[in-house]
């Protein structure tokens, strides 16, 4: 006795895919920034030094007075010098007397003329170095002060966010070829 046998046939489905890839781009724009950095306050405060010379000393040594005290200086000469003529006179007036009656009258007054008015030695030095230490120097130096203020740099910085921009991929499928499944029963 014979069976029956079933056949069966399969067809396999075909597909044909399209594929679109996805797409993206990022763009990174650069931060914002600015910066500005304020001047520094500078400060500064001197107070000026003082010099101080006095060459009273070294004028007087020299000769080089004031008019007060040059007025008494010449008033104190003036009055030796006249107490020194005056003298001079009464001694000459005494000698003329003493020897007026010897007959010397004339000689007398000669030797008196040549005294008073021959050729006078008058001291040489030099009068125009003035002592040591005559110039007193005093000097009381300055001050500066600095002060500087420092001031911090002014910082604005922004971060700007990525740029994206994406499409997305896509897949299209379309059916060459259906499935197909064949049975027969052969007997």
């Amino acid at each position: 006795m014979r069976l029956p046998q079933i056949q069966i046939h399969t067809t396999d489905a075909k597909i044909d895919l399209n594929i679109s890839k996805p797409q993206q781009s990022i763009k990174q724009p650069k931060a914002t920034q600015h910066i500005e950095q304020p001047a520094a306050i500078l400060e500064v405060h001197t107070t000026k030094g003082v010099l101080k010379i006095d060459s009273s000393q070294a004028r007087r040594d020299i000769g080089m007075i004031g008019p007060l005290e040059s007025n008494s200086h010449y008033a104190e000469k003036g009055k030796q010098e006249a107490l020194k003529g005056m003298a001079r006179r009464a001694s000459e007036g005494r000698q003329m007397m003493g020897n007026a009656g010897k007959g010397q009258g004339r000689a007398t007054i000669q030797n008196i003329a040549k005294q008073n008015h021959g050729p006078h030695r008058t001291p040489f030095n030099i009068k125009f170095v003035p002592s040591i230490g005559s110039v007193k120097i005093d000097y009381t130096p300055g001050t500066t002060d600095v002060n500087i203020q420092r001031r911090e740099p002014i910082i604005d910085a922004k971060v700007n966010k990525p740029i994206q921009e994406y499409t997305p991929g896509k897949v299209t499928g379309t059916m060459v070829q259906r499935p197909d499944v064949d049975i027969n029963v052969i007997i």
